[in-house]
Parts: C-alpha cells; sequence; structure tokens
C-alpha cells in the first residue's frame, strides 16, 4: 500500500505542475500578464539568441518525442512501475517547458504589428479558442489518461491497467489532430509578432509536423487496421468538405 501511496502522489503532483505550466503558458505564448513572456526585454544579440532558443526547442521535442516511443517506455519501466511512467513522462514535459521559460531569449525586432482593434480582439479571440481546443481534444479521449492520474489511480486501487479503445468522438470524426490544430492557432494568433515569437512559433510548428509520422506509427501499433481505415478516411487537419 505504501509504494500504492507513492504512485499516486507522484501521478498528482505531476499533474497539478501540468496545470500551473498549463496556464503560465497562456501567459507567456501571448505576452500576458505573466512576469516573463515570449517578448521580455532582449538580452542577448540576435545570433546568440536564436542559437539559444532553437537548442531551447530542440531539448524539448528530443524530450517530448523521445519518451514517447515504446522502445523508451519498455527500458523506463524496468526501473519504475508501468504506472508511473507516464507520470514522470508529464513532470519531464513541465521540466522542460519550466527551462524554456526561463531561459529564452526574446528579439523584440517587430515582423508585424495589428493596429486595428477589431483585429486584435478577433486574433486574441482565437488564441484562446486555440487554448481552449488544446484542452477540449486531451478531454475527448481522456484527459486523465492523457496526464497520468488514471493510470496511478488503478494502479492505487489494485487494478489492472488496460488501454483505452480505440473511439473518434466529435471533433476526430472530421480531423485526426484537432490537438495539434489548437497549437497551431497558439503560436501563430498573435496581434504583434515579434522576431523571438516567430521563430518559437516556426520551429514548433516544424516539430509537430515532424513529430506526427512517428506517433501515427505508434497508434498504429496499438490499434492496427482500425487507425489504418481511419487515416485512410479522416484528414490530418483540414475537414472533408464533403
Amino acid at each position: 500500500m505504501g509504494k500504492r501511496v507513492i504512485v499516486i502522489a507522484f501521478g498528482c503532483i505531476a499533474y497539478a505542475m501540468f496545470l500551473g505550466v498549463f496556464l503560465y503558458s497562456i501567459g507567456f505564448i501571448g505576452d500576458l500578464w505573466v512576469p516573463r513572456t515570449i517578448d521580455a526585454p532582449a538580452q542577448l544579440g540576435t545570433v546568440g539568441a536564436i542559437v539559444v532558443n532553437l537548442l531551447l526547442i530542440a531539448a524539448f521535442g528530443l524530450q517530448h518525442s523521445g519518451m514517447a516511443r515504446p522502445a523508451f517506455k519498455r527500458w523506463l519501466t524496468q526501473y519504475i512501475p508501468k504506472a508511473a511512467e507516464r507520470s514522470l513522462y508529464v513532470l519531464s514535459t513541465n521540466l522542460a517547458m519550466i527551462v524554456l521559460f526561463l531561459v529564452w531569449q526574446p528579439m523584440p525586432l517587430v515582423i508585424w504589428r495589428v493596429t486595428s482593434l477589431p483585429a486584435q480582439a478577433t486574433l486574441y479571440t482565437l488564441y484562446g479558442f486555440g487554448w481552449a481546443l488544446v484542452f477540449v481534444s486531451t478531454c475527448l479521449i481522456s484527459h486523465f489518461d492523457l496526464f497520468g492520474l488514471r493510470q496511478t489511480w488503478l494502479y492505487f486501487r489494485g487494478e489492472e491497467y488496460h488501454p483505452l479503445p480505440f473511439q473518434t468522438p466529435l471533433l476526430y470524426r472530421y480531423i485526426r489532430h484537432p490537438l495539434y490544430v489548437g497549437w497551431f492557432m497558439v503560436f501563430w494568433m498573435a496581434p504583434t509578432m515579434t522576431l523571438g515569437h516567430l521563430l518559437f512559433a516556426i520551429g514548433t510548428t516544424a516539430y509537430i509536423l515532424a513529430a506526427i509520422p512517428f506517433e501515427e506509427r505508434d497508434l498504429i501499433e496499438v490499434h492496427g487496421d482500425d487507425y489504418k481505415q481511419y487515416r485512410r478516411n479522416v484528414r490530418m487537419f483540414i475537414p472533408k468538405l464533403f
């Protein structure tokens, strides 16, 4: 029982940390409210800032995709309970994001600035909608499974974990990756786009596009022909009109 308590406590800590990082990310990317944002005052020259920022994006990508690979999970669960694997992944992602918040080097050169109040309101609305879409997309499948709480709860109760069945609720009937559509809106819906924000948007968009084939390969391994058929019938980002 002591081990079960430790695992579920670890899962709760990782999830609570995720909520804090999620909320801070809204302010960081949107240049809103938080002490240090993506457009904070510059600290390095342009070349140095580009190098540091690309390294941060690459480090996040390696952590986020590397730890999600089945081979890494099999290796890791030799040393920790399987129920804690997803929570450790969430915790590691949280830490990678915190490092990015702290070390990110702003580049204040303005690429575009929208001055029209209706246009600004529209972009901020789409920015908020993007965040809502990100959150809702996780809930449509299983929010608590995605962030490790379901695994730790079942372990605490002494029940065997079983993967969720393949399903395509609501938005997933029309596009395969509504979560990533939400992220694209978050990255790009900026009334003021600085060079630093643009680098962040390009880098993170490129990472998502590069990671999708690996993610879908893993989904095929888990769900087999069901996902193959789904991939043939449903587009990645833009729904079929007919």
